[in-house]
């Protein structure tokens, strides 16, 4: 017996569309019956939906993202985190600090290519949330810059002069060991952004599972049916954690 679930999902805490209360509602709607709230570098909205999932009936997991040092596209995911989380919580107390700073580099990246996407409007977006390149994305768009959040990354946000104002992360192993310490496991998030050959990423993967990953996210929107099942065999092959969202 399957039960519907997705384990990689955003909120308003981050970049996301919908509060956590809101987001919990839309699964629930959905059919979901398990969603686990992966902000990026946050757990803020994690109880806001713990406690929605509680008065709706749908069980609903703390979790994070973190960016790995390693590689811009490498993604961690923390799923099932315990309430208290100290290292953690430092984790991504020091990586959100990270991203205060860089919205300042961003908004003068943008300036220098004779865009003007005031911080201000950008900060407003994000509602108090953690600012995020999809913010910025979006003013783009509103203010006609880009026709569309694609081209906004394609041409600016995700470039390889862009690497240069990038924020400070945490290396892969550090990420695992503070999920750990949270009582959650770790998991490989989106591996086709990774944009590398199937070898090189056994190769991530064997670092990975030395480090303590316990999973790969094999079911993910943008992944093609032949990257699903190749990510399948390699989780088989690994002995890790089949998960998806």
């Amino acid at each position: 017996m399957t039960c519907p679930a997705d384990l990689h999902t955003h909120t308003t805490a981050s970049d996301g569309q919908y509060t956590p209360s809101q987001l919990a509602a839309k699964a629930l709607a959905a059919g979901i019956q398990i969603l686990a709230v992966t902000d990026h570098d946050t757990m803020d909205g994690a109880e806001e939906a713990v406690r929605a999932g509680q008065a709706c009936g749908l069980t609903v997991l703390r979790g994070v993202e973190l960016g790995a040092r390693e590689d811009r596209h490498m993604h961690i995911l923390g799923l099932n985190l315990g309430p208290e989380c100290p290292a953690l919580a430092e984790l991504c107390r020091r990586l959100r600090a990270s991203r205060e700073e860089r919205k300042y580099r961003i908004a003068a990246f943008l300036r220098g290519k004779g865009l003007d996407v005031p911080l201000e409007e950008v900060e407003a977006l994000a509602g108090g949330g953690v600012v995020a390149r999809p913010h910025f994305a979006r003013v783009m768009l509103r203010r006609g810059y880009v026709s569309s959040l694609r081209e906004a990354f394609d041409r600016y946000l995700d470039t390889d002069e862009y690497q240069r104002i990038e924020r400070w992360k945490a290396g892969a192993p550090e990420c695992i060991a503070a999920i750990h310490d949270a009582g959650g496991k770790a998991v490989l998030a989106h591996p086709c952004q990774l944009g590398c050959s199937h070898g090189r990423l056994e190769e991530i993967l064997r670092a990975l599972k030395d480090a303590g990953l316990d999973g790969i996210e094999c079911f993910y929107p943008r992944h093609s049916p032949e990257q699903t099942a190749a990510y399948l065999r390699l989780a088989d092959k690994y002995g890790l954690h089949i998960d998806g969202g």
